[in-house]
């Protein structure tokens, strides 16, 4: 006997301003767990394997958060681990649901590369995540085309028509076992990438195309699997396993669970929201799995089915931590990787040494975003300077820093740009970096005092500009990069303001960075107290 716990307690919302754990449910039921004899001769044993948000990590990250691991993930090293479980398991599928690109390897060859990692590990199908579109929808819409596997996004259509962008759904077979697979797009996703780089695809809702596809496949499938890219955006921050305030749960896939009646399992993305174990939602029975992104955790999820019936009549899953130490790095993955970086010998170049680790943070001041945010500040001329904490990528290390690891931590095409702002535009893209919808915005030239309990959009208590009191309706020059001056990651102001930069008169910000720091050779943490929270009396 075994006890079956049907739960959302991995779902995380907003709460008073604050991100809090929303327990929806919490209905604990005792029953039998099925045995293969219960199954009978219809019994099949099936493992499915999963990772999200993988986002090029190709090299082990130091697990500076845990004392019980040295370093976790790399590509190489998740190559191994997928292989071995394949070695002993009777029947493995691997699927992803989205956002393998981002960083500089990938930036210079429009995504090969991590395509490259995914052909070798033997991939069967991927969702498109958000990031897939970083180098432009025309890109990836030629790119997606060398991969072996489905690339899916059932609810992605060329602007303005019924054509579909990406491939809706696919059959995966294998001994005899078929799985019907879907893959969706979610619609705060889209708001993650610099608009204009997906203003040929109309993203619709997800819901009623795939009830209609799960209705279709069912009689021709044993199981219906659908890998998800949606939900809240993810913090981006390394060790974001360690912090429940800053996980965005998985509300949106739960209720995805909930409205369509049929689908078996929900591998899901974006929100990098792991859940150690499956969540189960209570009326359809759905098995929901996320991992915490970046390739330090591979999902397992092995499925004890009565293929006569085509019901799952047990289950076990965990996210396995990928630990680089114990596990022997791929040989074929690490000969493409070293035959790619062998093309970009620069990237391995120091470009400065920085005096202690410069760390990002999502819902508070950062000191690699305050560095950043002083460079944007004081290479354009402007008073004051913004950057999305979403944009900052990978913390960069104490010591020498080369040019890959610089440029990981900002992979992006973004221009600078040059806004005039009102007091009041300002003030409100504030309230809106307060909300923590997407991060808190990181500053130069201001200093912000807020109240994080007080209600969205009252929380901003005092802005100086340099020593003086911003006046709303008084303008400045402020400097940001091209995916907050569009209006992305939802702060609206910024495009309602003057540009003074027309697009493609400035230069990358990631070109910016590059000229900057290695001018500087040594860099020092900037000062800290720009964002400063005072706790109500």
């Amino acid at each position: 006997m075994e006890s079956r716990v049907y739960c959302a307690n991995n779902i995380r919302n907003k709460s008073s301003g604050r991100l809090g754990i929303v327990f929806f449910l919490l209905l604990v039921l005792s029953v039998a767990m099925p045995s293969r004899a219960r199954a009978g001769e219809n019994a099949k044993e099936v493992t499915l394997l999963f990772t999200n948000d993988f986002e090029s990590a190709f090299d082990p990250i130091p697990a500076y958060w845990r004392d019980d691991v040295e370093f976790l993930g790399g590509a190489a090293q998740l190559a191994t681990l997928i292989e071995n479980i394949r070695g002993r398991e009777e029947l493995v599928f691997l699927f992803d649901a989205g956002d393998i690109f981002t960083g500089i390897l990938s930036k210079l060859t429009e995504g090969a590369v991590p395509m490259e990692m995914m052909i070798t590990m033997g991939y069967d199908a991927m969702a498109v995540g958000n990031h897939e579109f970083e180098y432009g929808w025309e890109s990836f819409a030629q790119q997606k085309s060398r991969l072996p596997f489905p690339v899916l996004g059932a609810n992605l259509f060329y602007k303005g028509t019924n054509h579909p962008y990406a491939q809706p759904y696919a059959i995966v077979e294998r001994d005899g076992f078929r799985i019907g697979v879907i893959g969706i797009h979610g619609q705060d996703a889209r708001t993650a990438i610099i608009p204009s780089h997906v203003a040929g695809i109309d993203f619709r809702d997800p819901i009623p195309i795939v009830q209609r596809l799960v209705d279709e496949l069912r009689p021709e499938v044993d199981l219906i699997v659908v890998l998800a890219h949606q939900g809240k955006t993810a913090p981006m921050q390394t060790d974001d396993e360690a912090h429940a305030d800053i996980q965005r749960g998985i509300e949106a896939d739960f209720n995805m669970a909930g409205a369509v009646r049929g689908i078996d399992v929900l591998f899901c993305g974006h929100a990098d929201s792991g859940t150690e174990k499956p969540v189960v939602h209570p009326n359809t029975g759905t098995l929901i799995m996320q991992t915490y992104g970046q390739g330090t955790r591979l999902g397992y999820l092995k499925l004890m089915m009565d293929k006569g019936k085509k019901e799952i009549v047990s289950h076990h899953g965990e996210l396995l931590p990928v630990v680089s130490n114990d596990l022997v790095p791929h040989p074929l993955i690490v000969q493409k990787l070293e035959k790619y970086r062998a093309q970009f010998p620069e990237l391995q170049k120091t470009v400065f040494h920085a005096k202690e680790r410069l760390s990002r943070v999502y819902n508070k001041e950062s000191d690699l975003g305050n560095l950043y945010a002083d460079i944007l500040k004081e290479m354009s001329g402007a008073q004051i300077a913004f950057i999305n904490a979403g944009a900052l990528r990978k913390d960069l290390p104490k010591g020498d820093v080369p040019l890959a690891d610089l440029m990981d931590s900002f992979p992006f095409q973004d221009e600078m740009v040059i806004l005039e702002m009102t007091g009041t535009q300002i003030k409100e893209v504030l309230e809106q970096s307060l909300t923590l919808e997407r991060g808190m915005l990181q500053v130069s030239g201001l200093k912000v005092k807020y109240d994080p309990d007080h209600p969205e959009g009252e929380r901003v208590l005092a802005i100086e500009v340099g020593k003086e009191v911003l006046t709303p309706e008084n303008t400045y020059r402020v400097a940001t990069i091209e995916i907050l001056a569009q209006g992305g990651d939802l702060f609206r102001a910024f495009p309602q303001s003057r540009r003074l930069t027309p697009k493609g008169s400035q230069p990358l910000f990631a070109d910016i960075l590059q000229e900057y720091l290695a001018a500087k050779k040594v860099v020092k943490t900037p000062p800290r107290g720009r964002l400063i929270p005072v706790e109500s009396k």
